[in-house]
């Protein structure tokens, strides 16, 4: 490698380290105000320009990354949770409740208080009955070999999109976008046998052999997933609700299948970007690898 390669590979490095940081920074303190200049202090950029560096790697301005955060916790916290909705607005940085419901039926289509009594999860918290007369879209496809980067997540799987944060921006900064690439979360670990800390995942883009081979420096590590027969199920909604999915693939479809899951870990795809998509109208696609006798 020439002396101005090592150079470039450095700064690009330095970009990485630093945006890294401040995704860190904002994912522990989405409760608290965010201001532009600490943001920029704790990247070690210029004020001036830092913020439109950001919107370049990430394709979306920092104020629609903290907006698009808060209201992924305020789901999952509404879904998963009885905490009060007050509660729930000052966990996710809105201290007025007016103003919180406001803004989280403006992108979910209903406030809150409805959003817990009948959101898509409700269903399936309800009787085996309602369960098993839910239907998804199940197709069956042959899959073939991917080759993978990624950035490892470990604790509660719906805090993977920190990783996935992270690798935009250093699959910007590395210019890995391109023609082969897709989004795919790997979770390894079952959330009903492995406590929430301990739960595995990976945030990962599908690249060429070529990218993947050159490009698996710390902190992307190399995955692949094998050629396999899978189910994939066809989710739309936001990804607060997607267990439900999980719930009839494994509860419902699975046992009536006449198939059975070989022992490979479960992955998703998704299929349009959060930073321009509804949570309504998020599609997912979600891979069960089947055991071909």
């Amino acid at each position: 490698m020439t002396a101005e390669l090592t150079t470039i590979s450095a700064h690009r490095a330095s970009y990485e380290r630093r945006f890294q940081r401040v995704i860190d920074y904002v994912h522990e303190n989405l409760d608290r105000e965010l201001d532009l200049i600490q943001l920029a202090e704790i990247a070690c950029m210029s004020p001036y320009h830092w913020h439109r560096i950001y919107q370049s790697f990430y394709g979306e301005s920092l104020a629609a990354t903290v907006k698009r955060l808060r209201l992924q916790r305020a789901a999952a916290l509404l879904a998963k949770t009885e905490q009060p909705i007050e509660q729930v607005a000052r966990a996710c940085g809105y201290p007025n409740l007016q103003s919180f419901t406001r803004i989280f039926s403006s992108v979910y289509g209903m406030p809150p208080a409805k959003y817990r009594k009948q959101g898509s999860h409700v269903q399936f918290s309800a009787s085996p009955t309602i369960r098993s007369s839910t239907m998804f879209t199940v197709v069956m496809k042959e899959i073939e070999a991917l080759h993978l980067l990624g950035l490892p997540h470990q604790g509660d799987y719906m805090g993977i999109g920190q990783a996935f944060d992270q690798l935009q921006g250093i699959a910007a900064s590395r210019q890995l976008f391109g023609p082969h690439s897709r989004s795919i979360g790997i979770y390894w670990d079952d959330p009903s046998l492995v406590e929430e800390a301990q739960l595995r995942s990976c945030a990962c883009l599908v690249v060429s052999a070529e990218q993947q081979a050159n490009q698996a420096k710390a902190p992307l590590q190399a995955y692949d997933i094998a050629a396999a027969k899978c189910a994939v199920l066809q989710y739309q909604g936001p990804y607060s609700d997607m267990h439900a999915a999980y719930e009839w693939l494994f509860g419902v479809w699975l046992p009536a299948s006449g198939y059975e899951a070989a022992d490979v870990a479960v992955y998703e795809e998704y299929l349009n970007d959060p930073r321009e998509t509804s949570p309504l109208d998020l599609r997912t696609d979600i891979y069960l690898t089947l055991r071909v006798n």
